[in-house]
């Protein structure tokens, strides 16, 4: 696969103040926001495998290094409401 089409564009068509239009290219990352929130409790996450989490947090965009109990407990941070610790 050639390195020039390993890169994706987001185009976008815009007009200017005198009403023409042309086409404005973006690079992209290929990351895209999952549409759903992850619905997990707090002892899913207590209890959620090394693997699980990071896999989680990849998803998510996130990214942490760290101790199992560092990366439950960030996520715990990154995905629950206070009222649920």
């Amino acid at each position: 696969m050639d390195k020039n089409n390993t890169e994706k564009q987001c185009n976008q068509i815009v007009s200017d103040s005198n009403g023409e239009e042309g086409k404005v290219e973006y690079p992209s990352s290929g990351f895209q926001m999952p549409l759903h929130y992850p619905r997990y409790t707090k002892d899913d996450y207590e209890r959620m495998e090394d693997w699980r989490v990071d896999l989680l947090l990849e998803e998510y965009g996130l990214s942490f290094k760290g101790s199992l109990d560092e990366k439950r407990a960030f996520a715990m941070g990154a995905f629950l409401w206070p009222d649920q610790y």
